[in-house]
C-alpha cells in the first residue's frame, strides 16, 4: 500500500495504531544505524533511505530525478516490510543477512530485498540495524556504479 504522505511524520500518523508502534521502532533502529551520507525521505509512497543527489548526481538510473534507494520501510496490506536494497544483488551481504537472522532463531520471511513481518516480535530488529550499518554510502555507490557498468558492457542496459 503506497501512501500519498509527503512527510515521514504524516506517513506514521496515517498508520493503523497497531502498526504505528512497530514502524516507529524499526525506523528508530534504522536511524540509529544509518551510516553518514544517507538521507531519510518519502519516496515511492514509503519511508525511504536514499543516496542524495549531492552524492550521486545522476540519481537512480531508471528515473534520474529520484535518488538511489538504500533501504525503505513500509506498511503493506498484509504485512510490514523493510526493503534492504543495500543487500540486494550482493551475494555476500545476502548471505550475512540469512545467517545472522538464522542465529536469532526467528523465521526470515524475505523476498529479493524485502524482509516481511506482521508483528515487531517476529522481526530480528538487531539484524536489521546491523544490515543497515554494514554498507557505507561510498561503497554502496561504488557497487551500484559497477553493476550498471557491467550490465552496459554486457548490453543488457538495465540494473533492475
Amino acid at each position: 500500500m503506497t501512501s500519498d504522505a509527503s512527510t515521514v511524520e504524516q506517513y506514521i500518523a496515517e498508520l493503523p495504531e497497531d502498526r504505528r508502534a512497530a514502524i516507529e521502532a524499526v525506523r528508530a533502529e534504522i536511524l540509529r544505524n544509518l551510516p553518514p551520507g544517507y538521507e531519510e525521505q518519502m519516496l515511492y509512497g514509503m519511508i525511504s533511505y536514499v543516496v542524495p543527489h549531492s552524492i550521486l548526481p545522476e540519481g537512480y538510473h531508471c528515473n534520474p530525478k529520484d535518488p538511489l534507494t538504500y533501504a525503505a520501510l513500509a506498511n503493506q496490506k498484509n504485512h510490514m516490510a523493510v526493503y534492504l536494497m543495500c543487500q540486494y544483488g550482493n551475494e555476500a551481504e545476502m548471505k550475512w543477512v540469512s545467517e545472522a537472522y538464522a542465529a536469532t532463531g526467528k523465521k526470515l520471511d524475505m523476498g529479493k530485498s524485502c524482509v516481511r513481518f506482521k508483528k515487531l516480535e517476529n522481526l530480528a530488529l538487531d539484524v536489521i540495524g546491523q544490515a543497515i550499518a554494514r554498507v557505507p554510502v561510498e561503497r554502496y555507490v561504488s557497487q551500484y556504479r559497477a553493476i550498471l557498468s557491467s550490465r552496459q558492457r554486457q548490453g543488457t542496459g538495465s540494473a533492475r
